[in-house]
């Protein structure tokens, strides 16, 4: 069959229960109420993988057009059916994902990683200092965080394992292949935090946030990075040590990783032509983004985040780096473009019903009754919200399901606004260290068996627990230099 049987089942089940078995509670429209029921089956389905999430989302759009839930006309209910597919943010994203396929296809990306490794891999702990250094680096021009941790890093990760002997399937995973294997996972949380191109469902946050506040606070790619820097920094330089202690590995002097990493670099030859490019292209997109030509020479200058990622899809196209197969190819920037549309559309009429108002006064009424100010309340919430991905294996359906609710919550018990978006942003990312299905690198990095399950949640907890800790502490004083409260 073509979808999960159990899971579509229990998808549409869900749906009908919500649509006509649930009483319609005081203060809500009959249409919120089945948008909520449309809404819900989805999340369900996504999280139950009864289909591919862009099929859901295509059945989603379908009934969200033949229900009417949003409109008193077919006509205008189709148009609100679509109405997220202008959105720049999503065009952002799904752009940002194809010209970053050239880091792949180039070898750019595995060139300034086994760099990266051969400066400061002398020892097992430098070897993991340096992955998730190349993480960080690479985070800002790659959108799909499974693409970065899973199809960039963790190859060399592996690679370099097993040059050391140790490996899978012969009891010699402690030498070096978990430790690297952690590290190479838990960098990904921490750097999708960093800037809102570092993963695709960053941009939902931004528009959730803007919704919520009634566009006063808009969190640009230069605002999010620069107050994202040291928190994530501060994670970045913690987290190997960490696991080193949690999981040390046997071999921790590894005099012999810059003849591996010069073999390697000698295999990728001189830096080419189409390497050349991609260098000036992402380098370009980097200073757009951040505003700098903008900053130094006027407002004339300034250009919007998305028109820079069409600039550089368009010079990647006119050089011959990419051609037009490759961007065909590139699946997951389309599925991006379809699935975030959708979720971002009903999340949108949710909020446009007065849904998600009314969400909120429930758990607002709720915490008020336990006698809590913004800030209990705000610890509270953000707790909840992150540890809730325990039971979530896609950051997406979490964020379309929480984020909304939770954040309109803490602004009602009076949390500032800007915090509060940073805090809940950060997290939205950092929840991804919990468990071996909490994001698409996960099951990649998981599945090649150098790390138990055990392992992998004992160290996912602890660094859930340090990152948030470290996050917001540090976070606490740099957003108070920057004036956001």
């Amino acid at each position: 069959m073509p979808f999960k049987p159990v899971s579509a089942v229990i998808a549409v089940l869900v749906t009908l229960i919500i649509w006509f078995g649930i009483p319609m509670p005081q203060g809500v429209e009959p249409n919120a109420w089945h948008l909520l029921a449309l809404f819900v089956g989805a999340i369900v389905a996504i999280i139950g993988k009864a289909l591919p999430i862009g099929a859901i989302s295509i059945i989603a759009i379908t009934l969200v057009a033949l229900t009417g839930v949003t409109a008193d006309t077919p006509k205008d209910a189709m148009k609100d059916a679509l109405s997220s597919f202008s959105s720049p943010l999503i065009w952002l994203i799904a752009v940002a994902v194809i010209i970053s396929r050239g880091l792949v296809k180039t070898g750019l990306g595995a060139r300034i990683a086994y760099n990266v490794i051969g400066f400061f891999g002398k020892k097992t702990l430098g070897i993991g200092y340096s992955l998730a250094i190349a993480e960080t680096l690479l985070a800002p021009i790659t959108p799909s965080n499974t693409a970065r941790g899973g199809a960039i890093i963790y190859p060399i990760t592996r690679s370099i394992a097993e040059s050391f002997g140790s490996k899978p399937d012969d009891g010699t995973t402690k030498k070096m292949g978990e430790y690297l294997s952690l590290v190479n996972y838990q960098s990904n949380p921490i750097t999708s935090a960093m800037f809102i191109t570092a993963t695709a469902p960053n941009p939902l946050v931004v528009e959730l946030v803007g919704k919520a506040t009634g566009n006063e606070i808009h969190l640009s790619w230069t605002t999010w990075a620069v107050a994202m820097l040291l928190p994530g920094l501060a994670c970045i330089l913690l987290m190997p040590l960490i696991i080193y202690v949690l999981a040390k590995p046997e071999i921790t002097q590894t005099p012999d990783v810059k003849d591996f990493t010069r073999q390697k670099l000698a295999e990728l030859g001189k830096l080419s032509r189409d390497e050349k490019i991609m260098l000036g292209v992402f380098s370009g997109m980097l200073l757009l983004w951040a505003n700098v030509p903008a900053m130094l020479f006027g407002d004339a200058l300034a250009v919007d985040a998305t028109a820079v990622a069409f600039l550089g899809l368009s010079v990647v196209i006119l050089t011959g780096v990419l051609t037009w197969d490759d961007i065909l190819k590139e699946k997951s920037a389309w599925d991006t473009l379809v699935w975030f549309g959708v979720l971002i559309m009903m999340a949108t009429y949710l909020n446009k019903l007065g849904l998600i108002a009314w969400f909120s006064g429930q758990i607002e009424t709720a915490i008020v009754g336990m006698g809590l100010g913004w800030v209990g309340a705000m610890a509270i919430l953000t707790l909840v919200y992150l540890y809730a991905h325990y039971f979530f294996a896609s950051t997406t359906a979490h964020i379309t399901a929480m984020f909304g609710a939770f954040y309109g919550v803490g602004l009602a018990l009076g949390a500032p606004p800007m915090l509060y978006a940073l805090i809940l942003a950060a997290s939205s990312s950092l929840m991804m260290t919990l468990t071996h299905y909490a994001t698409g690198t996960a099951p990649v990095i998981f599945g090649a068996g150098y790390v138990s399950l055990g392992q992998w949640w004992k160290v996912g907890a602890v660094m859930s627990v340090v990152n948030l800790v470290t996050w917001i502490g540090v976070g606490l004083i740099w957003w108070k230099v920057l004036g956001y409260y």
